[in-house]
């Protein structure tokens, strides 16, 4: 949480990652191991986390089962072959190995990011009883189910606030902050934090809002809560993990609002908690920061988290043409973490999506996806953006129903839908795509079962390669002799003749052929002499505009 065939993406997006590593990396690049000081994998052998993908959905906008226009627990049950059908053999489903679920419990808000009752499921998706159904039909599907927990802060209508707003004697009163006088001290994006008790002449703390009053992980009974909560939700509901809401913003000291060592300190108790509950539970953290601030939450904190910028750079290189703005980010974090210890992504429910950013140019939008699930980590992938559905702020207009056929409200409710579907919720629909060999939603289920199969790119080091084309990326995914190797034409013109080259040790000596992985067009022959550099290679006569090319490297016998 925050408040805060082809085309052209929107003209601004957050800078590129600053002051990162060079794309074209030191010789000794590909075989660096990932850094002891900021930790190794956390997934055992066999674990969902090398080469899985992630899928979140907002439950009220995913398909309602009732008639009442908001989606629930019935209505994703109902629809989770569509995610994974349990059929490694298929490919008519997405192959998600996990979904992320976005605040399931009871909250006043469409959104559900102020809890007011943490061990009740919201009443509009359902029962207890129905989220545990859930649980077991996604577990006999292999998908492990990760919900947000909301530790910041609570709903202003939780009963444990409204008993310390209205008696400061409660003894809930320590469990958030207030104050008889309004602090001068600003929250820690320069604007309001402490809001006006409707009770009494104080104020009280709440850094989002004023319905979302801060939780004081100071009182020790507020940190015991805290694993309570997960207590349940583990071994009661039986989820596998949990996504933590603004976790920056967990414990003010001082003038310390954000990142605070209270923070970090509490971050490494909980974590330590959740794994003695369940040793093989993810955790990711939601650090809406720089890189280099992403990376001081690491080693003994969390499993993962997601790194904005990447994002960010991913978006910029393919909405600009440009692939220098590419790899540096992915480059930097490989140096410091293992790969399932990050979770890159294209958009979240906070931002504007990807179609709408790349201004309706699916093409582009072929090629950032093609981009997210070759590349090094743990995918995550926001529901919808597979079929490249649209929207832009308000919040609201961020997460629109699901659109699954051109029927009436795309197939989600046969009722009123509880927000109105986007204006394309005819044309760009699941049904539309669905046996389209060339649809998006068909470039991500390929790749995404490619992903989990193939070592390289579900394990594989990422090393750069250097094209004669500033708008054609290119890299070596490797996991020990298992190479994939990842071009991309960037632009809106043809880009011919690129030839690619490397540092020293890219490959083992030899000769190999190029046999491609998605789209069925292979690349020429590639040498590689002593040293393993890659050196005037050209893989492909022309590449047209947009056009990825995923190939297999094997050695030639």
């Amino acid at each position: 949480m925050r408040r805060i065939g082809p085309a052209p993406l929107f003209a601004v997006l957050l800078a590129t990652v600053a002051g990162t590593a060079s794309a074209q990396a030191p010789p000794a690049a590909s075989a660096r191991a990932p850094s002891a000081l900021v930790g190794p994998s956390t997934a055992a052998a066999g674990d969902w986390r090398h080469g899985g993908t992630c899928y979140e959905v907002f439950v009220r906008s995913f398909a309602d089962s009732n008639g009442d226009g908001i989606g629930d627990l019935n209505g994703l049950t109902a629809r989770l072959d569509y995610i994974n059908d349990g059929n490694p053999r298929s490919e008519r489903d997405l192959g998600a190995s996990c979904i992320w679920l976005m605040p399931v419990a009871e909250s006043p808000s469409y959104h559900g990011y102020d809890v007011s009752d943490y061990y009740r499921v919201e009443p509009d998706y359902g029962t207890k009883d129905d989220f545990k159904r859930f649980v077991a039909e996604a577990h006999r599907r292999g998908i492990r189910v990760v919900v947000d927990m909301v530790l910041n802060h609570a709903s202003s209508q939780h009963p444990y606030f409204q008993a310390a707003l209205n008696d400061p004697n409660s003894p809930y009163r320590s469990w958030f902050r207030f104050s008889p006088t309004k602090p001068a001290q600003m929250g820690p994006w320069g604007g309001e934090a402490w809001r006006k008790s409707p009770v009494r002449d104080e104020w009280y703390y709440a850094v989002f809002w004023e319905g979302m009053p801060d939780l004081n992980y100071q009182t020790p009974a507020v940190r015991e809560e805290a694993n309570r909560v997960a207590d349940y939700w583990l071994r009661e509901m039986g989820v596998d993990g949990f996504r933590l809401d603004a976790v920056p913003y967990l414990v003010e000291e001082g003038d310390r609002l954000s990142g605070s060592p209270g923070t970090h300190a509490l971050l490494r108790e909980y974590a330590a908690h959740v794994r003695g509950v369940r040793p093989d539970a993810f955790t990711v953290g939601e650090v809406w920061d720089s890189a280099g601030a992403m990376l001081s939450y690491y080693p003994g904190q969390l499993d993962s988290y997601f790194p904005f910028e990447l994002s960010d750079s991913l978006l910029s290189a393919v909405a600009n043409g440009r692939a220098a703005a590419l790899l540096p980010g992915y480059l930097r974090l490989q140096g410091a973490l293992a790969p399932d210890r990050y979770s890159p992504f294209l958009r979240n429910h906070d931002q504007t999506r990807t179609l709408t950013v790349l201004k309706g140019d699916t093409a582009r939008a072929r090629v950032a996806a093609t981009l997210l699930l070759t590349l090094p980590g743990i995918p995550f992938v926001y529901y919808g953006e597979e079929i490249g559905m649209t929207g832009d702020k308000p919040d609201e207009r961020l997460r629109t129903p699901m659109q699954w056929s051109a029927g009436p409200h795309a197939g989600f409710t046969t009722g009123t839908p509880w927000q109105a579907l986007q204006p394309d919720s005819a044309r760009t629909t699941v049904a539309a795509q669905d046996g389209v060999p060339g649809s998006l939603l068909n470039v991500y289920r390929r790749l995404i079962h490619l992903r989990a199969r193939n070592a390289a790119l579900a394990n594989g080091r990422l090393v750069p390669l250097t094209a004669s084309s500033g708008q054609v990326a290119a890299y070596l995914r490797r996991d020990g002799r298992r190479s994939v190797l990842v071009v991309a034409n960037l632009g809106a013109t043809p880009a011919a003749g690129v030839s690619l080259a490397s540092a020293a040790g890219a490959l083992p000596v030899g000769r190999y052929r190029a046999a491609s992985l998605v789209g069925g067009r292979s690349g020429a022959p590639l040498a590689v002499g002593p040293g393993g550099a890659v050196r005037g290679y050209v893989p492909a006569v022309t590449l047209a505009p947009f056009e990825v090319r995923v190939l297999d490297l094997t050695a030639a016998r």
